[in-house]
């Protein structure tokens, strides 16, 4: 099962180093990254790097494709070397996925209109301008078409997702091995549980990032 994950400028690192740990992790699966050039793709701190091994052109048709979100989102969704790459990858793969904003791309590559999906809670309501209907979900499953929560969400779709493509039982040996078991010291990570003031703040930490 050959997994793409495309980089653009200003990707959030955990949207793709989550996924990409679960899935390369498990037996009979291998991951490619990929963007427009080869080479190193910075994310949206400008401080974490990583390498593009392969073209858009290079990888036509993989199996899964996996496209993060980030700050840098909203420059790439005219992009129509991602945004075409997308959509013709899709006519081809298995499943379709994204985290956080990433389901934004999706969107704008058409493969949204009249589905449920989700993406992360400060950008969700902008899904509806492509068609698809924004839900507030962890993972949302629409036939062959995953989408993820923000940023952490993308561990949960990917052993969501190797569960489906593979099954049960590799994807809780892939939890295990990556001791995946959440106790996070505060409950507010969603909004339902964040307490008053914490969304505005968190809101500031999104978009105080570099250009």
């Amino acid at each position: 099962m050959h997994v793409a994950i495309p980089l653009y400028r200003r990707f959030t690192a955990l949207d793709v180093a989550g996924p990409y740990t679960v899935l390369s992790m498990a037996p009979g699966f291998s991951v490619t990254l990929v963007a427009a050039e080869r080479g190193p793709v910075s994310d949206d701190w400008g401080t974490f790097r990583l390498e593009a091994t392969a073209t858009y052109d290079e990888v036509p048709t993989p199996d899964v494709i996996l496209v993060p979100g980030g700050t840098g989102t909203l420059d790439v969704l005219s992009d129509e070397a991602l945004v075409g790459w997308i959509r013709q990858a899709h006519e081809h793969t298995r499943w379709t996925t994204s985290v956080c904003t990433g389901s934004l791309l999706l969107g704008a590559a058409g493969i949204l209109k009249g589905l449920p999906a989700t993406g992360h809670w400060g950008l969700l309501d902008l899904l509806e301008q492509y068609g698809a209907e924004p839900v507030s979900s962890r993972v949302v499953t629409t036939g062959k078409i995953v989408t993820a929560a923000g940023v952490s969400a993308g561990i949960d779709m990917a052993l969501s997702l190797l569960g489906q493509a593979a099954d049960e039982a590799t994807a809780q040996a892939v939890q295990l091995a990556i001791e995946y078991d959440p106790e996070p010291p505060f409950t507010s990570g969603s909004l339902r549980t964040a307490p008053e003031g914490i969304p505005e703040r968190a809101l500031h930490l999104l978009t105080d990032v570099p250009a």
